[in-house]
């Protein structure tokens, strides 16, 4: 992870100053974030250096902050929450905890499926959770879609991460929307069956594990890839997009939405779509290599080198509204 001295003088060479900072000195915007404080903070000086708006950061776990949300009802200082998985983004809203939002800038630049259908939270960055693989181990003409991960043929060289972690749960609450419950629960049973080893707790370890010889193929976030591959061009694995010809990749997004009760709703929303704008898109997205939901920036060299892939397009508020039925499944096919 780049230091923040050096992500600020990325930053400030990628934005520049656009506008004087002393028309909006005095204003604040509070935003209750579960997002690295190393990877968001930056960011917000960059805009607080622009506008004058002082960005008021807040950083814990998406549950904790939106239990927190919902205990101070009225009280709360907050402005905007921010968190990563399209399922907590969801949860909130269905608490009642985020606001409609009109916004044409918004509207124009993220696209449908990565945000809320009644504009209460937005998408900001993407993320692909494919699959990884030996380059040593395995032919990327062996793969193809998450359901053939189940096959015998990959039995005792598959490697998950814990069934625990809301990246699985909202990925295969959307494979339930996709191809229904039983369906969903047999490919789990398949998956469980092929288990090389215990889940893993982080995709890092998972990857770790495929590098070692522990197992040949797995489930990952990019980025998580992306970062052991800054670190090790020559990682002997790689990252292969399934699903190409029937529904597409899986993406989830990090995202945020304004508060029901802001106490600045005018500011949270301009710092909102502030943040989705192209200039802002290329080093949110660039620092954590995620892909930008703007898709008129830049790509990060390394997730450029990835290669384009055919996403879903469902949109992701399944993530969120099923959720509870994916835990429920993961637990009955012995998932943990």
């Amino acid at each position: 992870m780049k230091s923040a001295v050096v992500v600020l003088a990325r930053l400030t060479l990628i934005l520049g100053v656009l506008v004087s900072p002393w028309a909006n000195a005095g204003q604040e915007v509070v935003v209750y974030s579960a997002r690295s404080e190393g990877l968001i903070k930056p960011i917000f000086d960059l805009y607080t250096q622009q506008t004058g708006v002082k960005v008021v950061l807040l950083n814990d776990e998406a549950g904790p902050l939106i239990a927190r949300l919902a205990a101070e009802g009225s009280r709360t200082p907050a402005d905007m929450l921010m968190t990563v998985d399209a399922g907590n983004l969801w949860y909130a809203a269905d608490q009642g905890l985020l606001r409609p939002i009109k916004s044409r800038v918004l509207e124009a630049v993220v696209p449908d499926q990565y945000q809320d259908e009644d504009n209460r939270w937005f998408g900001l960055s993407l993320r692909a959770r494919t699959i990884v693989y030996s380059k040593a181990r395995v032919q990327p003409q062996q793969l193809s879609t998450y359901q053939d991960l189940a096959d015998p043929k990959w039995k005792g060289k598959l490697c998950l991460r814990t069934a625990k972690k809301v990246y699985n749960q909202s990925m295969l609450a959307m494979l339930m929307e996709r191809q229904g419950e039983q369906a969903t629960e047999q490919m789990v049973k398949g998956w469980v069956s092929n288990l090389a080893a215990p889940v893993f707790a982080n995709d890092t370890a998972l990857i770790e594990a495929i590098v070692a010889g522990q197992c040949d193929v797995g489930i990952v976030n990019t980025y998580y890839f992306g970062r052991l591959q800054m670190a090790n061009p020559e990682i002997p694995a790689a990252l292969f997009w399934p699903n190409q010809s029937t529904t597409g990749v899986h993406v989830n997004i990090s995202g945020a939405g304004v508060t029901t009760h802001a106490k600045s709703p005018k500011a949270a929303q301009a710092l909102l779509e502030w943040l989705a704008k192209r200039s802002a898109q290329e080093a949110f997205a660039g620092i954590n290599m995620e892909y930008p939901v703007n898709d008129a920036t830049r790509l990060d060299p390394i997730v450029e080198s990835w290669g384009e892939f055919k996403a879903d397009p469902l949109n992701l508020e399944a993530a969120g509204r099923r959720q509870k039925d994916a835990i429920m499944l993961m637990d009955r096919a012995g998932y943990r």
